[in-house]
């Protein structure tokens, strides 16, 4: 009777730890990004930041990135979409302190050095931004899991562009995509409270 208990005992604590470790994986788990467990591999590519100085794949090693694609002109979704990671990046810091934002300017005829520069400091001045020919732009775009797209005619035209932020880790690899909420007469924007909630999530599992 004894070794009964025992066995049952000893049965019923593996189902507990085992119950117990995935309740915890689980909520270890990002709940609202789309998230690599397989990082995906960024190409090498050279771009040109708001100080005029190369920005290339070894400046995204050691450093959690992410990374948005945005114009200087746009009339909304990149202002909200900086606007509120600059709310956040104190909270951002704090999960990992070498976190980076970088806004990659999908409209280089415009887009200047001394444009962007002034630009990004408005958001917050630790951010970068960054610049590059459309034969440079096109293939990093499709490699981060991007579009853009041109629309109209003269100085007036428009880029269509993801409002997603990509996040890329440490090694220099892509670790998940933050996609935005859709709503009908609002800007398309990510919630900022599910994006620090993940990126918690997310780090912690690196």
């Amino acid at each position: 009777m004894k070794k009964y208990f025992i066995y049952v005992g000893g049965l019923l604590a593996v189902i507990i730890g085992a119950l117990t470790f995935q309740q915890v994986n689980k909520l270890s788990q990002p709940e609202y990004a789309l998230y690599y467990q397989e990082p995906r591999e960024i190409k090498p590519f050279k771009l040109t930041d708001h100080n005029g100085q190369l920005f290339s794949k070894k400046q995204l090693n050691g450093k959690w990135s992410l990374v948005f694609f945005g114009y200087t002109s746009c009339p909304d979704v990149c202002p909200t979409t900086l606007q509120n990671l600059g709310f956040i990046y104190d909270e951002l810091k704090a999960i990992s302190a070498n976190s980076q934002v970088l806004l990659v300017s999908v409209d280089p005829k415009r887009d200047t050095q001394e444009k962007l520069s002034q630009y990004i400091a408005y958001f917050n001045a630790e951010f970068i931004a960054l610049r590059g020919g459309h034969e440079v732009l096109f293939p990093f775009a499709r490699n981060m899991g991007l579009m853009y797209a041109i629309s109209g005619e003269g100085e007036d035209y428009l880029v269509d562009h993801s409002a997603s932020i990509v996040l890329v880790n440490p090694d220099g690899n892509i670790a998940a995509i933050f996609k935005p909420e859709q709503a009908v007469g609002k800007v398309p924007s990510i919630d900022s409270d599910k994006l620090l909630s993940d990126y918690q999530k997310i780090v912690a599992l690196y």
